[in-house]
C-alpha cells in the first residue's frame, strides 16, 4: 500500500499519529470504538456509524478481505475508520478485495498504525467525543470538531422505496420501518416464514394500515433518538393499531419515547460482540452484540415508565435497559442485535417470540 502519514486530532487537542489509507480528503466525526474481534464487514457496511470514525480495538483488521455476500447494507454510512493495522495480503476463498482497495473505492477516509489501545481508553476515560483525520494537527479548528454534531441520520440511511423479501405466500407479512436497518433483520425473519416489507423510515401509520400486516419490526439505527420527533408522532398513531411490535436498538429507543420513557446518551456506547445481558424473569445470562450510544432510561420509581413496560433485559456491566415488555400494546422491544450477524446467536430467539405474538393475534 502506498500511504502517507495522517493524524487524528481530538477535540481536546490530543493527536494520534498513523499513516492514511482509504479517501485522502479531511473528515470530521465523532468518535466510537468497537471491540468485536471479527465481524469487521459487517461493522464497516451497519448503518448505524452514520457520521462516526469507527476504531477497531482489535489489532489486526482486514485479514480475510472484503466479502460483499457479508455486507449489512447497500453501502458503507460510517465518516471514517481507524484502526491499529490493516492487513494488505488478506487470504480467504470468498476475499474479493483488499480493505484498503474498498475504503478508496468508496470514499472512505481511513487510519492504519494507530496507537488504539491508547485511544481507546482515552474514550473509555473521557467519554465518545468528536475528531478530526487531517494530514496535519495544524489543518484541524478545535472550536469547529467541538461543535461537530451527527444530523439526519435517519433520513440519509433509510430506504428511498419500499421493497419485499420473502415468499408472496409467506404465512406471516411483516412491514420493517427502515431506520438504518441491517439486511441480516429481514432476513431473519424471511428464515421464519415471513413475507417482509421494507419500508422508508417516514412512512404513515395510514399507510401501514393499508397493508394490513401480520407485525411491525422497528429497525436499528443511528443518531440521537429524541432527533426524530415526526417518526415518535407517528409511531404513536401506530401502537393504536394494535400490531404486534417488534423494535431492535434505535427502534427500541423511538417505541420507548413514543411511550413517553426517557432517553440519554451513554458515556461511550456499547459497541461490540461481547455484552452480557441478564434477562430479569427467567434470570438467564446472554452474550449479545451491541452498537449504540444512548441508551433507554427505564426507572421502575417513575409512573410513566412502570405504567408503560416492564423491564425485561438489563446489561450486567452498567446496569442499563436492554430491553422492554409493553402492558398495554403487544410490543417489545431490545437494545441489542438479536440478528448478530458477525456475533453470538445467544438471542436469535427473540425473533420466533415476535412470529408467536403475530400468531396469537392472529388467532383472536
Amino acid at each position: 500500500m502506498d500511504m502517507k502519514p495522517g493524524h487524528l486530532v481530538l477535540e481536546n487537542g490530543m493527536v494520534f499519529h498513523g499513516m492514511r489509507i482509504g479517501a485522502q480528503e479531511n473528515v470530521t466525526a465523532e468518535i466510537v470504538f468497537a471491540t468485536g474481534m471479527n465481524g469487521y464487514l459487517e461493522t464497516l457496511t451497519d448503518p448505524s456509524y452514520f457520521g462516526q470514525a469507527v476504531v477497531q480495538t482489535f489489532p489486526l483488521i482486514g485479514n480475510y478481505g472484503v466479502i460483499p455476500a457479508d455486507f449489512e447494507s447497500r453501502k458503507p454510512f460510517l465518516s471514517a475508520y481507524i484502526a491499529s493495522e490493516i492487513c494488505d495480503a488478506p487470504s480467504n476463498f470468498r476475499c474479493e478485495g483488499t480493505l484498503a482497495e474498498w475504503l478508496a473505492a468508496n470514499r472512505i477516509p481511513a487510519l492504519t498504525g494507530v496507537d488504539t489501545r491508547t485511544l481507546t481508553r482515552v474514550l473509555r476515560d473521557h467519554g465518545t467525543m468528536n475528531g478530526m483525520i487531517c494530514d496535519a494537527p495544524e489543518d484541524a479548528d478545535i472550536e469547529k470538531i467541538r461543535a461537530y454534531h451527527v444530523t439526519d441520520a435517519v433520513k440519509s440511511t433509510t430506504c428511498e422505496a419500499a421493497y419485499t423479501l420473502g415468499e408472496a405466500n409467506a404465512a406471516y407479512h411483516v412491514a420493517l420501518l427502515d431506520y438504518g436497518a441491517k439486511a441480516n433483520i429481514a432476513r431473519e425473519l424471511v428464515r421464519r416464514g415471513c413475507r417482509v416489507t421494507v419500508l422508508p423510515a417516514y412512512t404513515t401509520c395510514e399507510e401501514i394500515a393499508a397493508m394490513h400486516p401480520d407485525g411491525i419490526m422497528l429497525s436499528n439505527g443511528a443518531g440521537d433518538p429524541a432527533d426524530n420527533p415526526e417518526i415518535i408522532a407517528e409511531l404513536q398513531k401506530i401502537m393504536t393499531l394494535n400490531i404486534p411490535i417488534m423494535a431492535i436498538c434505535l427502534g427500541h429507543q423511538l417505541l420507548a419515547l413514543a411511550n413517553g420513557i426517557p432517553t440519554a446518551k451513554l458515556k461511550f456506547g456499547h459497541r461490540g460482540a461481547n455484552q452480557p445481558v441478564l434477562n430479569t424473569v427467567t434470570k438467564r445470562m446472554a452474550v449479545t452484540t451491541q452498537n449504540h450510544g444512548y441508551q433507554v432510561q427505564y426507572d421502575p420509581n417513575d409512573a410513566r415508565c412502570r405504567d408503560a413496560a416492564d423491564l425485561l433485559y438489563v446489561n450486567l456491566n452498567d446496569n442499563t435497559c436492554e430491553g422492554l415488555r409493553y402492558k398495554n400494546i403487544p410490543a417489545m422491544s431490545v437494545q441489542f442485535h438479536p440478528e448478530a450477524c458477525a456475533g453470538p446467536q445467544d438471542t436469535a430467539f427473540i425473533f420466533d417470540e415476535f412470529v408467536q405474538m403475530m400468531e396469537v393475534q392472529k388467532c383472536r
